[in-house]
């Protein structure tokens, strides 16, 4: 069976590109955030995962330190899992703070991407649940919060698609080894680290990161799309009821998983202190795509329609458009926040 990675004659021009950049003795990361930021190519699961751990800091970008690189921050990991996990892992969960968060992450990995088969599979809900848990552990501001477990998905499915070498939709956790099974565990670990520690506020108390990112939102709405600004005033959605769960979960349960990997590319791409910012722009592009069918309904129509958007058939190509616009609507306003202010 031939491997997802083609060879050098078969590969995209897309392909090619990365390529060059990534076997460069050391990597431009600039030069590399410009490639992804227009997305991975689809038939080369490795250039992505190289690409995502690049960025986020787990891989380094000079060649000859990647094994030694990779070899350290796995051999942390396996202590973290030593010090944290082990020790409660026969347990059943008490009744102390640690024993609620255990409780909770394993209430949740269940519920975790239900439409996809590989979060179904015993080896990976492990694999998830020693992430979250000691993630939760070294982060106590916020600890675990739910939304935390879907963002580790991305990571997880990027990360053992390339250690299999087969494209996402194919990937057979059975026939992974226990030692590539460690590898994706640590690399998905580190990369949410990073991903998350732009964002902890948005899990802190009284989640101040997304009430800042709800209320930016709004003033978007408001500046580019005043009727339907104007309507939902008038029906009395809050802002906050009709966007949380995209702040919270970063639109990983609107769209199909093949999509929401398509999106990470780009929110990867962004430099971290920008990622934040530049979803509200996302959010505000996907609100705005509804507002004709929006403007027609009344409050309790509106709730419906937003918990389950007819996104399931969307493609890439539709990811392509939202992030095309989205990038505008930043190009106009995030350099002169004035023009948010509403008149």
């Amino acid at each position: 069976m031939q491997s997802a990675s083609s060879t050098g004659t078969q590969r995209s021009a897309k392909a090619q590109k990365f390529h060059r950049l990534l076997s460069l003795p050391t990597v431009d990361l600039a030069a590399l955030r410009e490639l992804l930021w227009s997305g991975a190519p689809e038939e080369d699961p490795k250039v992505r995962a190289q690409s995502w751990q690049m960025l986020l800091g787990y891989l380094p970008p000079v060649q000859d330190r990647q094994p030694s690189g990779l070899q350290k921050k796995r051999e942390e990991y396996e202590e973290l899992r030593r010090r944290h996990y082990l020790p409660v892992e026969a347990e059943a969960p008490s009744g102390d703070v640690d024993g609620a968060i255990l409780r909770q992450i394993r209430l949740d990995i269940p519920r975790t991407s239900p439409g996809l088969p590989i979060f179904g599979h015993q080896r990976i809900q492990q694999l998830l649940e020693r992430i979250l848990f000691i993630w939760s552990l070294r982060h106590p501001a916020s600890g675990y919060v739910q939304g935390i477990n879907d963002l580790a998905t991305p990571f997880v499915v990027v990360l053992l698609a390339s250690e299999l070498d087969c494209l996402p939709e194919e990937i057979n956790v059975d026939a992974a080894s226990d030692d590539t099974l460690d590898a994706v565990e640590a690399g998905a670990y580190w990369c949410l680290t990073k991903f998350l520690s732009d964002i902890q506020d948005h899990y802190t108390s009284g989640q101040p990161g997304i009430q800042q990112m709800v209320a930016k939102l709004r003033e978007i709405v408001h500046r580019i799309d005043q009727k339907l600004y104007d309507h939902l005033e008038e029906q009395g959605l809050d802002f906050l009821q009709l966007s949380f769960r995209w702040m919270n979960c970063l639109l990983l349960r609107e769209f199909p998983f093949p999509c929401v990997i398509r999106l990470w590319d780009t929110y990867i791409a962004e430099p971290l202190e920008g990622f934040s910012s530049f979803h509200v722009y996302v959010c505000a592009v996907f609100l705005i795509y509804w507002s004709p069918q929006l403007k027609q309904m009344d409050y309790q129509q509106l709730m419906l329609f937003m918990q389950k958007l007819p996104t399931g058939k969307w493609r890439n190509q539709e990811i392509e458009t939202l992030l095309a616009e989205a990038f505008v609507l930043k190009s106009l306003f995030h350099s002169s926040p004035n023009h948010l202010n509403p008149r």
